[in-house]
């Protein structure tokens, strides 16, 4: 073997071992962080309805959030919450501000491009909602009309009736109405403030989870529900590709507290 031949075998040796460490060092990466620094930090909502939002002392309750600190028990370490909204979420560009997102986000095979959905944690169906006072008294009522969603939700993708339902089991989606215009929104509540000004005032309608709407009547907003649930999908913690360990560390916490029943009793609980 000539000196090019051996210093060309040993450039590729040498490049191929640093793709071999470049590649462990980051498959922990975000463990090692979350362990090092003690704390997980988690991106969530503040008007989540009983998924997380604010009570009365000003502090974040609800389902998510007793689920994130059942995983940061597991791991042994604190919890920290952040709330970037949900379309900072959804866009995946978290640039380590944050850990997991929670947020009960479907698990469509777009998503999967950028997230890693090993823990599927709940189940939820989406739901048509409109002002106490609509004429509507069926789903095909809503058509042509002015939709409002959170953005980047599967409820979003529903309404444009570009949704792909490509989870594990899933049923075919029906589309019983096709919205006049969709008009997206940085998060559920600012959408169901606009339709609680009145029928057809800014929205004749909103697409969004059930237990979201189920608290927005509960609290007093004016709004009935519309026709039966448009379909019922699985929701996971979101975690940024890049992270095996990490992730499964996750998935691990989750099905500890779905075996013990934990799970199903924070689900009753909120």
């Amino acid at each position: 073997m000539n000196k090019i031949m051996i210093t060309t075998a040993a450039a590729a040796s040498f490049a191929a071992a640093s793709v071999a460490f470049s590649l462990s060092a980051h498959a922990g990466e975000v463990l090692d962080r979350v362990l090092a620094k003690k704390t997980l930090t988690v991106a969530v909502g503040t008007d989540w309805g009983p998924m997380s939002s604010l009570n009365e002392k000003q502090e974040l309750d609800g389902y998510d959030i007793d689920v994130a600190k059942g995983i940061a028990k597991y791991l042994g370490v604190e919890e920290k919450f952040v709330t970037p909204g949900w379309d900072l979420i959804a866009a995946g560009k978290w640039e380590n501000r944050w850990d997991i997102g929670m947020g009960q986000m479907v698990p469509t095979q777009a998503r999967a491009e950028k997230f890693d959905f090993s823990a599927l944690y709940f189940y939820e169906t989406a739901v048509a909602v409109v002002h106490k006072d609509s004429k509507a008294t069926k789903l095909s009522d809503l058509n042509g009309k002015v939709i409002g969603v959170a953005a980047g939700s599967s409820s979003e993708s529903y309404a444009n009736q570009s949704f792909t339902p490509n989870w594990v089991g899933a049923k075919p989606i029906q589309y019983p109405f096709k919205a006049g215009e969709v008009k997206p929104y940085q998060s559920t509540n600012i959408a169901l403030d606009d339709l609680r000004l009145g029928d057809g005032t800014r929205l004749d309608g909103i697409v969004t989870d059930g237990t979201i709407a189920e608290n927005a009547i509960k609290s007093g907003y004016p709004l009935k529900p519309l026709g039966e649930p448009l379909f019922v999908s699985p929701a996971a913690i979101t975690i940024l590709h890049g992270d095996k360990e990490f992730s499964g560390k996750v998935s691990a916490a989750i099905k500890s507290m779905r075996d013990d029943g934990t799970l199903s009793k924070l689900s009753i609980k909120w």
